[in-house]
């Protein structure tokens, strides 16, 4: 199938994914919760995925990071449990850059085979595969058992004696022990750093506290944060090279894609240099940047080389704010404005491991207030959409399970299980029939939504034109609750509107001269289909009358109009 696809992440933390114990204990051990493993992803479950509308797997957790389990038996350094958190552990404090995470697999000593065949099944089963790739920080104690003859460890040859030095990996608070603001043991237990090196969110002093990423060491990548951020890049600073020989190791696996963790603490001058040279080896390669600062966003496109960008600090918030009352939908124009030429490049959500679940209490407590925004996210552009699993059944997050406790969100710290997957998992049957009638409902939606974007051309690689413009004062139609938009495609045009309200409503939306005189089209009834319902009618499209549908509380139509007269003329 030769034609441009829609990139559809399902995000999903293997740890806590399959048939764990039904009645988890808070801050419970791996004995007492269970894990999920990579072996859960069965052919069944990766075909469930891919026909859920899905074209990209992110296995979230994937690279052996620091835990409170012990694993000593297999060679594994044990790690300080007051600098883990949670008893399973950060995803985000890597241990070992070359190594799985030995809770994933079901024989430890063969993880990686485990993970191989992982990324196989995946590819079999229609499904590129990404994996996380942290550049920023490691865990305080790394250190890789598992890395390639001739490798050189992180720090190994380090001066500890300076700040910063260009060729150092790590920073150093030289002459000072690690003593940070809480509770780290005492006598053989005792967490011990001499000299203590910077925390990963850029604390560079000895004492950092609670709120800060205390279980992490930031690694330098040649810039001088203590004296005025000074660059030091010629010459190449060893980070870099150790940087790149990892994602090459990871390449050298198969997978497709990196969502490169915190990408804008590391320099953009780094991922300009690496991510050409990976690509030159491995062109399919896409890489994904965790950024926050749209005023970078530009930076990491351009200079960095990135394929795409989280866009958090735009779309996701503001949809948030319009699903919880606090915000126009008219601000959606705005917003898409603001990206101007690299549209194409953001990561559109509204879940991720990050963010409270819709479901939860903390955000709308209802996941059916979300659809319009589901469709928006979806469906405006040809950018990638992502889904958490869990999202697409509704997933409330109301454990409170150890280390993050009762905040809205699925933990990634402890060993748990996430209900609602569980329930859909049912041994690997992945049967609706434990399901709610709601949680059906919900998949159901996700699974027609998601599913349309690739096999809808007008969505999957068209045009789209923004009609918010000519509506801001119809009476027909109310622009704090409902927003609008056309996808074309050839001799396809698409009317997509949605309603973040409550109630009903009937509208009539405007459609500009300019959308008729750019994309050559005629006005004239056309024979319509709603694609969400697969009801037709006859619908007129001109400039000079207002296209009218009815549209559900929280609900959204998508009226494809087709020229029967002439079904190869272009509309």
């Amino acid at each position: 199938m030769n034609r441009r696809q829609k990139m559809i992440i399902y995000q999903v933390l293997p740890r806590l994914f399959g048939n764990q114990n039904d009645a988890c204990k808070c801050n419970g051990t791996i004995e007492e919760n269970g894990v999920g493993k990579l072996a859960d992803f069965t052919p069944k479950v990766l075909r469930e995925i891919k026909m859920l509308g899905c074209t990209h797997i992110w296995y979230t957790g994937i690279i052996e990071h620091a835990t409170q389990t012990d694993y000593t038996q297999y060679g594994i350094e044990r790690d300080n449990m007051f600098v883990v958190k949670g008893k399973a552990g950060s995803p985000y404090a890597i241990k070992d850059y070359y190594d799985v995470d030995p809770d994933l697999a079901v024989n430890i000593s063969e993880r990686m085979q485990e993970f191989e065949s992982l990324v196989g099944r995946s590819h079999a089963a229609g499904l590129k595969v990404i994996i996380d790739f942290v550049p920023n920080h490691v865990a305080r104690r790394y250190h890789s058992d598992a890395q390639p003859d001739g490798v050189i460890d992180l720090g190994q040859n380090d001066n500890s004696e300076v700040h910063f030095d260009p060729q150092n990996n790590f920073y150093y608070i030289p002459r000072q022990e690690f003593q940070p603001q809480f509770y780290i043991g005492e006598g053989d237990q005792k967490y011990r750093e001499y000299p203590a090196k910077a925390t990963g969110n850029d604390c560079f002093g000895a004492y950092p506290n609670r709120n800060d990423w205390y279980e992490t060491v930031k690694l330098n990548y040649g810039v001088d944060y203590l004296h005025g951020r000074r660059k030091c890049f010629d010459p190449i600073p060893d980070t870099w090279f150790k940087m790149r020989d990892i994602l090459l190791f990871w390449c050298s696996k198969g997978i497709d894609g990196f969502r490169c963790d915190m990408a804008e603490m590391v320099p953009v001058e780094f991922w300009g240099w690496v991510i050409p040279r990976i690509k030159e080896l491995y062109s399919g390669v896409d890489f994904i940047a965790e950024i926050y600062n749209p005023h970078e966003y530009r930076y990491y496109i351009e200079g960095g080389k990135f394929d795409y960008l989280y866009d958090k600090v735009g779309l996701y918030d503001l949809l948030r704010s319009i699903v919880n009352g606090h915000a126009a939908a008219s601000q959606i124009t705005r917003c898409w404005q603001s990206l101007d030429g690299i549209t194409t490049h953001m990561l559109n959500f509204l879940e991720n491991h990050d963010e409270q679940r819709i479901a939860s209490p903390n955000f709308a407590g209802d996941p059916f207030r979300a659809y319009p925004a589901l469709i928006v996210s979806a469906m405006m552009n040809v950018n990638p959409m992502m889904i958490y699993f869990g999202q697409e059944l509704g997933e409330p997050a109301v454990d409170a399970e150890g280390f993050s406790g009762l905040d809205g969100r699925t933990t990634i710290f402890d060993y748990w299980s996430v209900p609602s997957v569980r329930a859909w998992y049912a041994g690997g049957t992945c049967s609706v029939v434990g399901l709610t009638p709601e949680q059906k409902e919900l998949r159901r939606r996700y699974k027609q939504v998601l599913t349309l974007c690739n096999k809808e051309a007008a969505i999957r690689e068209g045009a789209f034109f923004d009609l918010m413009y000519v509506n801001g004062d119809n009476p027909n139609f109310d622009a704090r609750k409902q927003y609008a938009f056309l996808r074309k495609k050839d001799n396809e045009l698409l009317v997509i509107i949605v309603n973040f309200c409550d109630r009903a409503v009937d509208v009539g939306v405007k459609l500009p001269q300019h959308a008729f005189d750019l994309w050559n089209m005629a006005a004239r009834e056309y024979s319509a289909k709603e694609l969400l319902t697969g009801d037709v009618d006859q619908k007129v499209v001109s400039p000079e009358v207002l296209f009218r549908s009815s549209v559900k509380a929280y609900g959204a139509v998508i009226w494809k109009c087709t020229d029967t007269n002439n079904r190869k003329k272009k509309i």
